[in-house]
């Protein structure tokens, strides 16, 4: 029944307008519309809802992802759009902090309410 329905992703925010800069001008998410409740943004067919909570702890794993074909040109755009990214202590991740697996390459950073997002080239390994 919902396979063929569209998917509308979910990120909590305790700040809608920080949201609203972070999404729109470092992501380059398309802007649909904001209300007290949520921020509305569209990536590719997916409708992105960052909604306005008054607290919350982030989690430890990544909430959101995007596929993309050239991960370090996707790394390198974001960093120069001020974007910090992760490293994790169990993943042998090079100095780029991109991690190699045997599908692809994934990378993280976070938003500012502290979700852990990624980045992923698919290789078809």
């Amino acid at each position: 029944m919902l396979d063929s329905a569209d998917l509308v992703a979910f990120a909590p925010s305790t700040d809608l307008e920080r949201s609203r800069a972070f999404y729109t001008d470092v992501t380059g998410l398309e802007f649909i519309e904001q209300s007290p409740f949520a921020c509305v943004f569209r990536s590719g067919t997916t409708m992105l809802r960052v909604t306005a909570v008054a607290e919350f702890t982030p989690q430890p794993f990544t909430v959101l992802g995007w596929a993309v074909a050239d991960i370090r040109a996707s790394v390198a755009e974001l960093r120069g759009r001020g974007v910090e990214f992760l490293t994790f202590d169990t993943l042998p991740q090079g100095t780029d902090k991109i991690w190699t697996t045997p599908g692809g390459r994934i990378a993280w950073f976070r938003d500012p309410d502290g979700n852990v997002l990624s980045l992923t080239e698919f290789t078809g390994n």
